[in-house]
């Protein structure tokens, strides 16, 4: 089926798309957040130009193109803007399967199990243990992570003292039974993300995160080698090429692609096929209740190398306020530490009019 137009809806914050093929039928999908009415005047500059007129089964081919014609701006901006078109068409071909998006990759709808991930390093050790409670208690994580470091801090802590005193307070407030994960963003040098990668194997912590700037994978990898810990990595990187370097090298244990900025469910099914050719796991990044949680539940349903749990954001509209009211009703409920993927076609979520209807709107479509 050929696609007739593709459209955007946006604030600075969000983009939704919606893809028209030449019968009628729709789909709907979002390019990355976060300077989104950029990438959404980027999907129409540099991607509709090589998706109109031509059909959605050609999606690899039409992203692939996009990156050839497109070479003099290569970068997560036209990758984030590929999404928008990726996953408006991974949409519009469950609903015309009357499918979910997980059964079209090879997965079954379900529960899926998540962890609890907490955005905020303006928090003490104190109250961010006892958040985490709450939540184990209310909704039955039994898995939680945290920050450490600042975000790529060179070496500074958010506030002196706070990694030595956060990471051994949360872990005996949650005890045992529960994985513990933390993120240093980017924050150490390999000495110093070292030292902190033995402080987080006394405290029974399973998962070090970008402890070394991303972009420094012989640095990651000097980490990774000193500990025994999982050190992981990868939300950032949206070409193939730096994929291939990272899996290659193992400068991580454990890769973390995000759909949203690495191009897609398409472009990140072959970063998981590529980590699953190494033996490695894939944990994604997804940090927001935009539409990167639920595309990647169901990636996680599918990819036979998937890791433990689904990150999934605890944090409300005090601190994204512009997560308010972009779905109708809740799809990212909880049931006992699960988040659930329906068997609704398509990613089986509503876009909320009230939503659209404020949003910044702009059409690319065949003459």
């Amino acid at each position: 089926m050929k696609i007739k137009s593709l459209e955007t809806f946006t604030n600075r914050f969000v983009g939704f798309t919606r893809l028209t093929a030449e019968d009628g039928s729709q789909g709907w999908g979002q390019v990355s957040t976060y300077n989104s009415d950029l990438t959404c005047e980027i999907l129409h500059r540099q991607v509709a130009p090589y998706a109109l007129g031509r059909n959605t089964d050609d999606l690899d081919d039409i992203l692939a193109t996009s990156g050839e014609k497109e070479h003099k701006f290569p970068g997560s901006y036209l990758r984030r803007a590929m999404t928008g078109l990726d996953t408006a068409v991974w949409d519009w071909r469950g609903k015309q399967a009357g499918k979910p998006v997980v059964s079209l990759l090879g997965g079954t709808p379900g529960k899926l199990r998540a962890y609890a991930s907490s955005m905020k390093r303006d928090i003490t050790p104190e109250d961010e243990a006892k958040r985490f409670l709450k939540l184990r208690d209310e909704k039955g994580f039994d898995a939680f992570k945290w920050r450490v470091g600042a975000e790529t801090g060179r070496d500074k802590d958010e506030w002196e003292g706070r990694t030595e005193k956060v990471v051994p307070y949360v872990a005996k407030a949650l005890g045992d039974g529960i994985d513990k994960l933390v993120d240093a963003n980017s924050c150490y040098s390999p000495n110093k993300a070292i030292e902190v990668g033995r402080m987080l194997e006394a405290n029974g912590i399973g998962h070090y995160e970008e402890p070394c700037p991303y972009w420094e994978f012989e640095q990651t990898k000097q980490v990774a080698d000193a500990l025994d810990i999982d050190v992981t990595g990868g939300e950032q990187d949206c070409e193939f090429s730096a994929w291939k370097t990272m899996i290659g090298m193992r400068a991580v244990d454990i890769v973390q692609p995000d759909i949203m900025y690495l191009g897609g469910i398409s472009r990140t099914l072959h970063v998981c096929k590529m980590a699953e050719a190494a033996g490695m796991k894939v944990t994604p990044h997804a940090a927001n209740m935009g539409l990167v949680t639920m595309c990647t539940m169901h990636l996680l349903k599918a990819i036979r190398n998937a890791g433990k749990y689904l990150e999934f954001s605890i944090e409300g509209l005090d601190y994204y306020p512009w997560q308010d009211g972009l779905f109708l009703g809740d799809p990212y409920r909880i049931e006992n530490g699960h988040a659930v993927i329906t068997d609704a076609p398509g990613w089986g979520v509503e876009i909320n009019p009230a939503w659209l209807d404020k949003a910044e709107y702009k059409i690319s479509e065949v003459a």
